[in-house]
């Protein structure tokens, strides 16, 4: 039974799981603006508002904490581009657009971006 147990699987091991929302991540951060399955973008957003939170903070040691995650390129427009665009925002960073399903197999699509 799964009580009181958060997160998704998404059919893979804690490792894998791990890999994958640390690469979206990446790419949203680099890019702004990802379509994936409604799964992984629901998944992606808590991992993703909690790395802009500590990206807001600044300084070294939010660089470090979040050098364990991406890479160096990515810590860099984490902290000096996409955190100071909110300031007095307390949460909420990113949006979830629900698309169709997907033609191949027939799972329901989003768009997960950085709020402006």
């Amino acid at each position: 039974m799964r009580k009181r147990k958060k997160g998704r699987k998404l059919s893979r091991e804690s490792g894998q799981r791990r890999a994958l929302l640390r690469s979206i991540a990446s790419a949203l951060f680099l890019v702004g603006k990802i379509r994936t399955t409604e799964a992984k973008a629901k998944e992606i957003v808590s991992f993703v508002d909690k790395r802009i939170t500590i990206a807001k903070k600044g300084g070294l040691k939010a660089k470090r904490l979040l050098g364990g995650d991406f890479t160096p390129k990515v810590v860099k427009k984490l902290v000096n581009d996409i955190a100071p665009k909110y300031p007095e925002r307390k949460g909420g960073y990113t949006r979830i657009i629900k698309l169709g399903p997907r033609k191949q197999d027939g799972a329901r699509t989003a768009i997960i971006e950085l709020v402006k």
